[in-house]
């Protein structure tokens, strides 16, 4: 059985025969609440083994997302640059292929995300919680539509508690984490940086997300953190 991808977009479309003759089955989508047909017009049987977007249809992703779940959804950028990477990350996509270069950089990457469930524990594309948003892959950080720089311990403080948002961990929970190759600091070092982490994501007036259990630890949550 060949594996399916769905095409979204004119772009992504115009690609169709040639994933064809690469061994894939190309699929079209009207809008994300039809079944994909292939080009005959027979209506899918098979999962998908990616989405392919055209440049400009980012904004599709959240639904397609939301029918097809973790299936690896490819957005197309025009050039490769910081904006784009950090553009297809912010829309859900698990990553991007350069229309410039027509369906060469579309296969390599595809042959990669076939093979890298295999290799590879996934990982999520970002890590959010209310308007907080932290990409793993670029490293970046934002509150709402604000980036907020991070020194490297200060983002691997931030991973940990969004990886384990609703959730306290203990003080020494987190030095064995992140502070790993000095496992003799002493624990306030982690109440110093939970003020950086604090002051530099309420820098305007946002409400606070990490909040101190007294006697237990810290909490990233959107609300009052748990009692018990």
């Amino acid at each position: 059985m060949t594996p399916a991808v769905l095409l979204v977009g004119a772009a992504a479309e115009a690609l169709a025969s040639r994933l064809a003759i690469s061994g894939y089955t190309p699929l079209a989508l009207g809008s994300a609440d039809q079944e994909p047909t292939d080009a005959a017009g027979v209506t899918a049987g098979e999962p998908l083994a990616a989405v392919i977007l055209s440049p400009g249809e980012e904004g599709r992703i959240a639904a397609l997302r939301r029918r097809w779940g973790t299936v690896p959804m490819l957005l197309g950028v025009e050039r490769d640059s910081v904006d784009g990477r950090r553009r297809t990350l912010l829309h859900g996509a698990d990553d991007f292929w350069l229309s410039s270069l027509g369906p060469s950089d579309l296969l390599t990457r595809l042959r990669l995300h076939r093979q890298q469930p295999a290799l590879l524990p996934s990982q999520p594309a970002i890590l959010q919680l209310a308007d907080l948003r932290l990409i793993p892959a670029s490293r970046e950080v934002w509150r709402g539509e604000r980036p907020v720089p991070l020194t490297g311990r200060e983002f691997q403080l931030l991973q940990l508690l969004l990886e384990h948002r609703g959730q306290v961990l203990s003080r020494e929970r987190i030095l064995r984490q992140v502070w790993q190759e000095q496992q003799d600091t002493a624990s306030n070092v982690i109440e110093v940086y939970v003020r950086y982490l604090r002051q530099k994501l309420e820098q305007k007036g946002e409400r606070r997300l990490i909040h101190t259990v007294r006697g237990r630890g810290y909490c990233l949550s959107d609300g009052p953190p748990p009692h018990h």
